[in-house]
């Protein structure tokens, strides 16, 4: 049985007069106009017929700042989703908002509507980074933001960047470990993707702005998921879904979340087989964290092969150990 299942609802770009210079969410989200109230309900509707024997059902609210668009449509659309969650056929109601469209009234609103959950982009904790991003707000706002919503009792979630105009290995580290300091439960980690027909494409064109490599994206990511990963924090998505729109965009990689966590395995597993002697070796993992262990398209593999020609490295599951654990022993 499938224990979480999400029914997105796309407000892309609705609720938010700002334009950071990283921002195309039509194709983020490859939506294409607005939503309203009956296509709420109607998504809803459509999803539930799909999602039997799902343990929890949460109603997503992605795509745009929420909390920006008026009140009277954010209490349109939440009505209709705290009326399925009063039902028993959700279990939560979960949005997406900028750090500076929170404040009392919004929260008391949500709140009413019972929400659930409120991610915050907040992108970066470095005022030069925002400010060279277009964001419209500092990192002040984002610690102000954070302690309302956990002083109302949200689940609170965080969003960060890599690689934006400004961005360098040390301003993420220090973005990742502020947001220890402020203890959200859930954290996404996203690599900027430079989109055609935003501004951050216009600085690159002009020289301006040079996106990461692939290597550069995955080793910052890396020292930040660890990071979060190691303070207990629900790590909940590592790159930008999929799809047909935005698979030619620059720095986009279908599988980035396993290029990260791959070579997260490679580092934990070679630190073991470091200090052991030559001979054959099984590496146990759990079954979520197993294709780590060879790694993307076998690159993992092809590593340790080389730098340890008389390894003979197999797989074996264990599903004691916690994802991202792996266990080096002598193979049997």
């Amino acid at each position: 049985m499938k224990k979480h299942a999400i029914i997105p609802i796309f407000i892309s770009h609705r609720g938010c007069p700002n334009d950071c210079v990283f921002c195309n969410q039509k194709k983020i989200t490859a939506r294409e106009g607005d939503v309203k109230p009956e296509d709420v309900r109607n998504t809803i509707e459509q999803w539930l017929t799909t999602l039997a024997d799902i343990e929890t059902v949460e109603v997503s609210f992605y795509g745009g700042s929420f909390t920006g668009i008026p009140m009277e449509q954010q209490t349109e659309f939440l009505k209709i989703a705290k009326e399925y969650k009063d039902a028993g056929k959700i279990d939560a109601i979960h949005l997406s908002t900028r750090p500076d469209y929170i404040d009392v009234p919004i929260l008391d609103n949500l709140k009413a509507h019972s929400v659930d959950v409120i991610e915050l982009g907040v992108q970066s904790f470095s005022d030069e980074v925002l400010k060279a991003s277009g964001r419209g707000h500092d990192a002040a706002c984002v610690y102000e933001a954070c302690d309302l919503i956990k002083s109302y009792g949200f689940t609170l979630g965080i969003q960060l960047m890599i690689g934006l105009p400004g961005d360098s290995e040390e301003t993420c580290r220090y973005s990742a470990l502020e947001t220890v300091k402020i203890g959200p439960s859930i954290a996404r980690l996203y690599p900027t993707v430079t989109i055609g027909g935003t501004e951050l494409y216009s600085m690159m064109e002009r020289g301006e702005y040079a996106p990461l490599s692939l290597e550069e994206a995955v080793q910052r990511t890396k020292i930040m998921y660890e990071i979060l990963e190691d303070a207990g924090i629900n790590i909940i998505r590592v790159g930008l879904k999929a799809s047909e729109i935005m698979e030619n965009e620059i720095g986009f990689h279908p599988a980035f979340r396993q290029l990260v966590e791959s070579d997260i395995a490679k580092d934990r597993i070679e630190a073991q087989l470091a200090v052991l002697p030559d001979g054959s070796y099984s590496v146990l993992a759990n079954s979520h964290s197993f294709g780590n262990i060879y790694g993307h398209k076998g690159a993992n593999r092809e590593y340790f092969t080389k730098k340890y020609p008389r390894l003979i490295l197999k797989g074996a599951a264990d599903e004691s150990l916690s994802d991202n654990q792996y266990k080096v022993i002598p193979a049997v």
